[in-house]
């Protein structure tokens, strides 16, 4: 059985940063969000790490941001790099809002360390968070795959998630349109991660 997400990433802390600083992909998908989302919108970034790149740069373009971790550490971080932004240690399973409560939900690689039914759980109160034309963007490391023992830079973790057309087909039935969706390969730097897969999926709330 692997580490928590909390155990996990306060463990990785910065070194998470910097194994994926090199994730452009990530950057030109936030690129694409900001063209896209109204002045000053409302934006909640579930599993915001160290508040970079995403957090960062939706601040940076002037809107609101709340970030919300499952590990002390990392909101620690977040804290000290984007002040502009507010984030709070929170388990994305335990999270409310009222309905129309954002303008984007940002969710990157968030959804892993979570089994297929909250996984599921998850995406129907994304869908319920957002304001009618509201977009959610997200990613991932698609595969037919659940509580699957894996390690991650070099510390155990325990992974789920669904293919790219299982999600497509999820994200559809809950009332999303995908207007946007990739596929890359990455390296992450460091000794002990190797090659993967990321999914990144833009869908716009009915």
């Amino acid at each position: 059985m692997g580490l928590t997400a909390a155990e996990l990433f306060d463990v990785l802390g910065q070194d998470y940063e910097t194994a994926f600083a090199g994730l452009t992909a990530q950057r030109e998908e936030l690129e694409w969000l900001l063209d896209e989302l109204p002045g000053r919108a409302r934006v909640l970034d579930v599993g915001s790490g160290t508040g970079r790149p995403s957090a960062e740069l939706l601040t940076a373009a002037g809107h609101s941001v709340t970030g919300y971790d499952v590990s002390p550490r990392m909101v620690e971080i977040a804290r000290e790099q984007v002040p502009a932004a507010s984030f709070e240690v929170a388990d994305l399973r335990t999270l409310s809002f009222p309905p129309d409560s954002w303008d984007a939900i940002t969710a990157f690689f968030t959804l892993l360390q979570v089994t297929r039914a909250e996984i599921d759980t998850a995406l129907a109160a994304f869908a319920s968070w957002l304001a009618p034309g509201g977009i959610f963007l997200f990613a991932t490391v698609p595969a037919d795959i659940e509580n699957l023992d894996i390690e991650f830079m070099g510390q155990p973790a325990t992974v789920s998630s669904y293919t790219q057309d299982v999600y497509r087909d999820k994200l559809a039935g809950l009332g999303f349109d995908v207007v946007r969706q990739r596929m890359v390969e990455f390296q992450p730097s460091h000794t002990e991660a190797g090659p993967e897969v990321d999914l990144f999926i833009a869908a716009r709330k009915v």
